[in-house]
């Protein structure tokens, strides 16, 4: 990208930094929501968002236990602690991604069926339906943008020149998030749908 006009001008500096900051952690929340969607393979990532309860706190599943994927239609989860192993399987079992988790006591065994098209169609549905709400996200961190470039040229603090190019720049940051968002959401539609 070009030299930002914002970052010359001293009271929009600030913004356009914090701006850019929070549509780029959008941007890294929808990667990781992608990285947890299901494919026809087993992935690790694929329980990146299965919280454990581990004594009392919601704990991330890869902070209690080694998660690994042995095979394409397997994954297995084996606890540091293995008192937790029902508390594992229990928020598998919970969780909206429909696995049916057996364990012997020691590991978690996910066995992950393959996909029939029917399933494939809805997590397409569900991967748009995540890009929408990110965009929407990234559009929401652009309109309060717009609001204080708007409120710094009321209150005199910048000419309108300076709005104008600001108000720009604002929408090309935005249009470049939102590009970079369906892109990665083309290339794991590819990915979802390929048998």
């Amino acid at each position: 990208m070009a030299v930002s006009i914002m970052a010359g001008i001293p009271a929009l500096k600030d913004l356009q930094q914090q701006l850019k900051s929070r549509m780029e952690k959008a941007v890294d929340d929808f990667r990781a929501n992608l990285a947890s969607t299901r494919t026809g393979r087993a992935s690790v990532h694929m329980l990146d968002q299965i919280k454990v309860s581990y004594y009392g706190t919601d704990t991330p599943l890869n902070q209690v236990a080694q998660v690994t994927a042995p095979d394409a239609n397997l994954i297995l989860v084996q606890p540091w602690d293995p008192s937790i192993v029902a508390d594992i399987e229990k928020a598998l079992r919970t969780s909206d991604l429909g696995f049916n988790p057996q364990n012997d006591g020691k590991i978690v065994r996910i066995p992950i069926p393959p996909m029939t098209e029917e399933r494939r169609r809805e997590v397409v549905k569900h991967l748009n339906k995540t890009l929408e709400d990110h965009r929407t996200a990234v559009r929401n961190i652009r309109r309060d943008g717009n609001d204080l470039i708007k409120k710094s040229a009321k209150d005199k603090k910048i000419s309108e020149d300076e709005e104008k190019r600001s108000l720009e720049e604002m929408q090309k940051l935005t249009d470049d998030e939102i590009r970079r968002m369906e892109e990665m959401c083309r290339n794991k539609e590819r990915e979802v749908l390929q048998i």
